[in-house]
């Protein structure tokens, strides 16, 4: 059973309250921040260099754990997940990173199947859904194509396929567009924006200020660790 609370009719899947991360020496990557996202939701997390952003992120997978505070993503209680539900966790989430993290001496197709092979889906299942995301990110004629014979935007449309591939719920992505030229990030932001349409919740950091402001959301600017902004389909200026 999912972790579902109504409010107004919107299904609640993401909830810090009153979350702090301290990582020592007077360093808050977290302070005291409490949010909820909704299903369906777009979200832009932004803010300059070490102001918490890839806190936000890492925190709701688990990569770091909260010092104190409630982190709630779905029917698990995050702050106080045991090693063994790590795994179950991330099952439900995908994530996508701005050095793609793809396996070199596998093929597209390999890297994409790698994911659901994990989780121990049939093969022909894993066959039948790589074919169906390699479609969606327009990689279908790449598939036996290995990482380093595609380009970068390429490369980050294989990583959005591979994250996709067990159709999670909520998909994290850290700073998607970072290494990418401005055309390719309009790529890759056009596949974000569909796959929103299609239902699932997006939660993304980016100091891309051009993307924020051309691709109208839910924008929450964080400063030292905290929230000081939360404006649905706000701008942004990165200084």
């Amino acid at each position: 059973m999912k972790y579902e609370k109504y409010f107004g009719g919107k299904v609640l899947l993401i909830e810090f309250k009153n979350v702090v991360k301290d990582y020592g020496n007077e360093v808050l990557g977290a302070d005291r921040l409490s949010v909820r996202i909704d299903q369906g939701e777009f979200v832009y997390i932004v803010g300059p260099s070490g102001a918490g952003k890839t806190t936000f992120i890492k925190l709701m997978y688990h990569e770091v754990g909260a010092t104190s505070g409630e982190i709630r993503v779905n029917d698990y209680d995050v702050s106080s997940i045991t090693n063994k539900e790590v795994p179950f966790l991330r099952r439900e989430l995908g994530v996508v990173f701005q050095d793609f993290k793809l396996l070199p001496r596998l093929t597209i197709f390999e890297n994409i199947a790698y994911a659901l092979q994990v989780i121990e889906k049939k093969p022909e299942e894993v066959e039948k859904r790589v074919n169906e995301v390699l479609k969606q990110v327009g990689l279908k004629d790449k598939a036996q194509n290995f990482p380093n014979e595609i380009s970068g935007g390429e490369q980050q449309r294989v990583a959005i396929a591979r994250a996709m591939a067990n159709r999670p719920g909520i998909l994290i992505a850290d700073e998607p567009t970072g290494n990418l030229d401005p055309d390719t990030s309009e790529e890759i932001m056009e596949i974000l924006e569909k796959i929103n349409q299609d239902g699932t919740t997006i939660v993304m950091a980016t100091h891309n200020s051009n993307m924020v402001n051309e691709h109208k959301h839910r924008v929450l600017e964080i400063s030292a660790g905290k929230i000081i902004r939360d404006q649905e389909g706000g701008g942004y200026e990165n200084e």
